[in-house]
């Protein structure tokens, strides 16, 4: 099969690349070529997809799927698939479960209401950039588009950082604010999982739209904070707290406390989505004890959580140590 990667050099774009070299597929990346690497044989175009002839690179080629990780104007992402429609036979798009309207009812299914989004737009926000690129890639591949809704995404090469944080906090050990309760489902994919499916997908020219993430309480809080624990070896006890007060300290759940999100909040559904048509078309999901385990042994190697690759760096992960040890002693 021959892959052409539209990105390639980070967290889901890369573990595309790994996999598709491991299955022995002809892959072509195409990127600005200012950030990272790619493996060996890897075949890298170079362009500014935002600039007025920044794919000029991709002229003449021919691939058999390509793999979208964009997540910038809608208008590149059309420009893209226009410039790709006759050189292509089928292209995936990565999109989120961001894109569904407020609040996210529990449940959301691929036929729920999304954000209104213009497809020739060039700017807007996270949920209107996904929800726009969703529309003019199907605009112009129609049934040979495939739009993987992924959410939470963890795993080996994370740069955004929610999973490592919680591994180096574990690390330091003592008393760790664990957010309760320890049975609320975490609903997640590993990189790989989502890498392979989309490969295996694409080569069948599965189109559609599809909810790509494990299924709802594939693991939980208790399960995933206790793999951490078990991985790093640390000195660490998990002080399992209530929500309450754990809110009522100002502690934002996502960004302070990385994956939890509790029973209540305006963004729940988007832990608790139906996924019976990515399962259906076969996906399948890891035990969470070998996301954790690959993801300290990747995080060991790297050090530092690397910075997003051609992306701006998202704001600060995690809690800082004084207000955690505030809300533990409150």
């Amino acid at each position: 099969m021959r892959l052409l990667v539209l990105g390639g050099t980070g967290f889901v774009g890369g573990a595309t690349v790994t996999e598709a070299v491991r299955r022995g597929w002809s892959v072509t990346v195409f990127n600005r070529g200012l950030h990272g690497t790619v493996p060996p044989g890897v075949h890298r175009l170079r362009g500014d997809r935002t600039a007025s002839d920044g794919l000029a690179a991709l002229a003449g080629g021919e691939w058999d799927v390509v793999v979208d990780t964009w997540d910038g104007a809608p208008r590149a992402a059309r420009d893209a698939a226009r410039t790709l429609t006759d050189a292509v036979g089928h292209y995936v798009y990565v999109s989120s479960g961001s894109v569904y309207s407020d609040p996210a009812a529990l449940g959301l299914n691929e036929d729920s209401p999304v954000v209104d989004a213009d497809p020739d737009s060039v700017d807007g926000d996270y949920p209107q950039l996904k929800s726009g690129a969703e529309r003019a890639v199907r605009e112009v591949f129609g049934r040979r588009a495939l739009v993987a809704r992924a959410g939470l995404i963890l795993g080996p090469g994370e740069d955004i950082g929610r999973l490592p944080w919680w591994l180096r906090r574990v690390e330091r050990g003592g008393d760790v604010l664990a957010p309760g309760p320890a049975d609320l489902p975490v609903q997640y994919i590993d990189v790989r999982d989502l890498a392979g499916w989309m490969l295996d997908a694409g080569a069948r020219r599965l189109g559609g739209t599809f909810n790509a993430i494990g299924r709802p309480g594939q693991t939980t809080m208790g399960e995933l904070l206790g793999a951490c624990v078990a991985a790093t070896g640390a000195e660490a006890r998990l002080r399992w707290t209530d929500p309450a007060p754990i809110l009522a300290a100002g502690v934002e759940p996502w960004s302070d406390l990385p994956i939890w999100l509790p029973i209540g909040h305006p963004y729940r559904g988007l832990l608790e989505r139906d996924v019976t048509r990515a399962f259906a078309a076969g996906l399948t999901c890891r035990p969470v004890a070998e996301t954790v385990d690959d993801t300290w042994r990747w995080l060991r190697e790297v050090g530092p959580v690397p910075p997003r690759a051609g992306r701006p760096q998202r704001s600060s992960i995690g809690l800082d140590p004084a207000r955690e040890a505030a809300v533990l002693a409150g």
